[in-house]
């Protein structure tokens, strides 16, 4: 079982890292075309409202309500019943998603008035980010058609997770990124404002994703002409542990919307600064803990139907113990190498040291509550997996609340920094809700060497942080060295981090396998 976990999980890591060094080159791009002025902060803003709609209908809730009962389908039913259940879902799901996206492109004045209620204010009254809201209102006209293309994107790729073939999933986002890079670097500089450039190319990414899938599905004999099924009992099913899903699985992305709209209200260059120091976070979340998450939700499936309890809840440990293995070390590096990160891959063009100084606090505070996000992706598994999305939901709820009530705390005081602050607390909450409700329902359970192993690594990660902190320069002379200087030494400083981590574990004796 572990032996296929890995390997599945490596295949998912591999292409997602793929995926991630794109991304980073697209926000390389991004930075030296626009810095983090005022025209940044909007386009960041046009691509995460159809990016949060996204995890609502596809990627997040849906996945986790769809993939249980399609792994149900193919353990009990033959193809034909398998196809039907994909034409019905995508039917239905299809037609509800092009009712939100006409009205997210015909009402974006109202979108965007409603998430960036600061810049709406402004323009209402004459202010002097006014400009902001018309922009985002014109940018997401162009961006929001992204959310019908990656739905049906994300719809196929549960499909074929389903059948083991994570890769395919895995790889489609590349497309994205090459899609935002070839704007930027040849319509952006064509343009008066280049914006709209990076906005078209988040278009053009969303159809070049949609349309990849689809050689794959139809050589899985999958590719099925949409059908309404609003009351087929498969439909029905997933609508019911799906629509509670919508909270659960996306409380992280509502917190994030719920920060963007927040900093609309504070100086200019905050939803920038945020925006990348969340990319950089993404990385690692994506490839290591969303990784986990997406290759162990099919296996915590098909325990689920086959009742194998104990296969279910050794599933479930063995994702926590890579998590941990992965997350810890790769949350110390992201606190320790906040600012030399951010000068190495965005301080050029637009963006300035100021910018990476500032950026950077809000990444140490995302960066300490990395382990809670990648933990909050596994954990969550261990109830969808179960068709168990009430409890999940109201566990999200309670995040999110307590979220509201830490930005309250912590935003007035240090302004953007306290969202990223209260964002990583509000994970914490919510990871440890999921955690403790798991081992009350007798699914988590603690399995000999587990604290063992745990103290270990935690060891193994101190020694790693002592190193950095003693071989790290400081901020004077990042800012005087020349950019390959600053690379050389990243990457000296990674590569001895790493080093001393897998020598650490090995000094303690920890099983790598």
């Amino acid at each position: 079982m572990s032996k296929s976990l890995m390997k599945s999980g490596i295949i998912v890591s591999a292409m997602t890292l793929i995926s991630r060094v794109l991304g980073l080159v697209r926000d390389v791009v991004i930075a030296n075309l626009m810095g983090a002025g005022a025209a940044a902060d909007v386009f960041f803003f046009a691509n995460k409202i159809p990016n949060f709609l996204r995890r609502l209908f596809a990627e997040g809730a849906f996945a986790q309500a769809f993939v249980p009962v399609l792994t149900e389908y193919r353990q009990g039913k033959d193809i034909d019943a398998q196809r039907l259940l994909i034409a019905r879902v995508s039917g239905t799901l299809g037609t509800l998603v092009t009712v939100v996206t006409l009205v997210g492109v015909i009402a974006s004045p109202i979108v965007a008035a409603l998430f960036g209620m600061g810049w709406f204010v402004d323009w209402y009254t004459d202010g002097p980010q006014g400009h902001k809201f018309v922009l985002a209102s014109d940018l997401l006209r162009i961006t929001f058609p992204y959310l019908w293309f990656i739905t049906f994107t994300a719809l196929a790729g549960a499909v074929l997770n389903t059948l083991g073939k994570f890769a395919v999933a895995a790889f489609t986002p590349v497309f994205l990124n090459i899609a935002i890079i070839v704007a930027a670097l040849w319509l952006g500089p064509q343009l008066e404002q280049p914006e709209y450039a990076l906005a078209w190319g988040v278009f053009l990414g969303g159809l070049v994703q949609f349309l990849f899938q689809i050689p794959f599905m139809k050589r899985a004999g999958l590719l099925v002409r949409p059908q309404w099924g609003w009351r087929d009992p498969g439909v029905t099913k997933i609508r019911k542990l799906m629509i509670p899903a919508l909270f659960g699985v996306s409380v992280s992305q509502i917190n994030l919307l719920l920060d963007t709209f927040i900093a609309s209200f504070l100086m200019s260059g905050s939803i920038s600064w945020l925006y990348y120091s969340d990319r950089l976070l993404e990385f690692p979340l994506g490839l290591f803990g969303i990784a986990i998450a997406t290759v162990i939700l099919p296996a915590l499936s098909s325990r689920h139907v086959d009742k194998s309890a104990d296969e279910f809840s050794r599933t479930l440990d063995w994702g926590i113990r890579k998590v941990v293995l992965l997350g810890l070390p790769a949350m110390a590096g992201l606190i320790v190498l906040a600012e030399p990160m951010l000068m190495v891959l965005f301080m050029r063009g637009e963006f300035t040291p100021e910018d990476a100084r500032l950026a950077s606090y809000s990444l140490f505070a995302y960066g300490s509550g990395l382990l809670s996000f990648m933990l909050v992706k596994v954990l969550a598994t261990g109830f969808y997996s179960r068709q168990d999305t009430k409890r999940p939901v109201k566990y999200g709820i309670i995040a999110m609340v307590s979220n509201m009530v830490f930005n309250v705390i912590f935003a007035i005081p240090f302004g953007y920094v306290g969202l990223a602050i209260a964002t990583s607390l509000s994970a914490a909450v919510n990871a440890g809700l999921l955690g403790y409700n798991l081992w009350r329902d007798g699914v988590l359970k603690r399995y000999p060497g587990t604290l063992t192993y745990l103290v270990k690594v935690t060891l193994a990660v101190v020694a790693m942080i002592a190193l950095l902190l003693y071989l790290g320069p400081n901020r004077q002379w990042w800012l005087a060295v020349d950019f390959m200087e600053r690379v050389w030494q990243l990457a000296l400083l990674v590569g001895a981090g790493a080093g001393i981590f897998l020598a650490a574990l090995l000094l303690l004796r920890v099983k790598l396998r």
